[in-house]
């Protein structure tokens, strides 16, 4: 039996993307105000028959006045493009759309934790595990070299990234925001990639196309189908993986038409973990990403462990790199470091650990400082994946920027 391995991603306008993208929105909305703000806040969404509701609960502590969340909230809906309660939510209706908010401040008991003039100081925002990941899958395609990433799961990002962009331009205007996608690799007997093996796709219509042919579904279903291989697919998958076919599997029930969104499914913040970091190819610490700052481990070491993942793969330390770090809340050092490359390593993994730890200091005030995290850029990450992404000018994935430095510091 052929090796499979399958991962998923989630478009924007999916209701538990709408939830991340109004909680990082806030998250950059406060970190704008004050670049030590501390924020969690959680989303939760639901459109009903007659409106939809938003609900904002989570803590805030910043130096200055509390930015408008329910505005921030109407407005990030909006720009996904939910603008109409007949898709699933009009987010700019103060009638058709009800924001709820509860935030309050953060305790003081975690503050005194956190805050502190030095590295030594300044402890973790919370207890907790959290792992970082990179391999060479990605590297065989000139269109995703450099991402040291599992395949399945930048290809399953691909597709959902080019759906987004399709909403937000407008070019295949019965493409609704709410969508996901699925891509299943087969690996050959060395545990490499060969192939794309099957692609399943579930994107929201216009429940009017169906008028397009004379309210024939089968005929709509197959014209959905055709668009989505030849502008979605074909369009984000490298040809190489597509050599020897794949099966495409669109809507599988049949139709996903009008109202999606909220309406069909209730959305909550941080539902997508394993979307936002490897697809499944690596352990997950169970800590979510979106709505927290930086001084919640939870992202930012996750982070810096993906960060010094791909040194140590970039290196050629291995093929395969697995860090795991945890912490107690309110200490700086971490409680413990490991580092895995499951027998694809130049080293033992204890030699490799006591490397890493000598390269990469995992400190919380250390990685705020090393990967600049205090910075508003946390609506980039909301969807289409936390890693495996190019650096942006305005400083989000700068933990997928490899150090020149580090890389020598490794192979030395």
């Amino acid at each position: 039996m052929a090796a499979l391995f399958t991962s998923e991603s989630v478009c924007a306008g999916h209701p538990d993307k709408v939830c991340d993208a109004i909680s990082d929105a806030i998250v950059d909305a406060c970190l704008t105000i004050d670049a030590h703000a501390r924020v969690a806040v959680e989303t939760l969404v639901k459109g009903m028959a007659d409106k939809t509701l938003i609900v904002l609960a989570g803590e805030v502590s910043l130096n200055g006045n509390a930015p408008e969340y329910a505005e921030i909230a109407r407005s990030t809906a909006a720009a996904i493009g939910y603008t109409d309660h007949s898709i699933g939510m009009d987010a700019t209706s103060e009638e058709l759309c009800e924001v709820d908010v509860r935030i309050t401040t953060q305790s003081a008991d975690i503050a005194q934790g956190v805050d502190g003039d030095s590295a030594d100081d300044v402890g973790a925002g919370d207890q907790g595990m959290m792992f970082g990941y990179a391999c060479t899958e990605t590297e065989a395609s000139e269109e995703l070299a450099g991402r040291f990433f599992p395949l399945p799961a930048a290809l399953a990002q691909r597709i959902c990234r080019r759906l987004d962009m399709i909403v937000a331009s407008g070019e295949i205007p019965w493409i609704r925001p709410d969508g996901k996608s699925q891509v299943t690799v087969e690996y050959d007997d060395a545990g490499e990639p060969s192939h794309v093996h099957t692609v399943v796709v579930a994107i929201q219509h216009d429940d009017a196309l169906k008028d397009r042919f004379g309210g024939d579904e089968d005929a709509e279903q197959d014209y959905i189908q055709g668009i989505i291989k030849s502008e979605v697919v074909e369009h984000a998958i490298p040809s190489n993986w597509l050599k020897n076919g794949y099966r495409l599997v669109v809507n599988g029930t049949g139709r996903f038409a009008d109202p999606g969104g909220p309406y069909a499914d209730a959305g909550i913040t941080g539902r997508k973990i394993v979307v936002d970091t490897y697809g499944g190819m690596a352990r997950h610490g169970g800590g979510a990403f979106s709505g927290k700052d930086p001084t919640k481990v939870d992202r930012s070491a996750s982070y810096y462990s993906r960060w010094a993942a791909k040194h140590v793969v970039a290196a050629g330390l291995a093929r395969r790199c697995e860090i795991q770090v945890a912490y107690v809340i309110g200490v700086a050092e971490p409680v413990s470091l490991r580092v895995e490359t499951f027998g694809t390593g130049v080293m033992t993994d204890s030699d490799l650990t006591r490397k890493v730890a000598e390269v990469f200091d995992f400190r919380p005030a250390v990685i705020t400082r090393q990967l600049r995290l205090r910075r508003p850029f946390y609506s980039a990450t909301a969807a289409g994946g936390n890693f495996g992404r190019p650096p942006l000018e305005n400083g989000a994935f700068e933990w997928e920027r490899l150090n020149e430095s580090h890389l020598a510091a490794l192979q030395s």
